[in-house]
């Protein structure tokens, strides 16, 4: 009988070792993952603030552009919201009325060449920096999605802190 007792408890012994030993690891789990949901978190608080960003440099350089379009208009004299305003029309008129030799046209005609090459400088300039813009705000996007692919891929195998130093190290390029 006593024998029986000493199985029996031998067999509890064992078996509450085991749903200690599954406790511990169910603990270290939820902490694995919890690590890793405060790692996704941050990284979609950084793509986040990394996007609005980029949405307001892409709004400035399309408000930019626009005004730099408008003044290269404006110099080519194709102003569609003056150019049919008598006042304008006018004023064009006095303004040329007012040029009393060649000479005058001609510093006059250099003059608007340089400044309608230098806005379209600058038109190119700020497609460029749109188009760069673009280009690293689909990069940062491309960037964000792998590091959250990886770190749901890698939840198990202590990602959290992983995923958390690579992020930084992800952020210089």
């Amino acid at each position: 009988m006593t024998e029986n007792i000493d199985k029996s408890t031998h067999l509890t012994q064992q078996w509450l070792a085991e749903i200690q030993a599954l406790k511990q690891q169910m603990a270290q789990l939820q902490q694995e993952r919890d690590e890793a949901w405060e790692s996704s978190q941050k990284w979609r608080q950084l793509y986040n603030t990394e996007s609005e960003q980029r949405r307001r440099d892409a709004q400035f350089s399309q408000q930019a552009i626009a005004s730099v379009k408008a003044e290269l208009q404006k110099f080519q004299g194709i102003d569609t919201g003056t150019l049919p305003n008598a006042v304008t029309a006018i004023a064009i008129q006095q303004e040329i009325a007012q040029i009393k030799s060649v000479e005058e046209l001609k510093s006059k005609f250099i003059a608007v060449v340089k400044e309608r090459d230098r806005l379209m400088q600058a038109l190119k300039t700020e497609q460029d920096n749109h188009a760069q813009t673009r280009k690293s705000l689909t990069t940062a996007l491309g960037d964000a999605i792998d590091s959250l692919a990886r770190e749901r891929a890698g939840g198990g195998q202590g990602a959290g802190g992983a995923g958390g130093d690579g992020g930084d190290g992800g952020d210089g390029e």
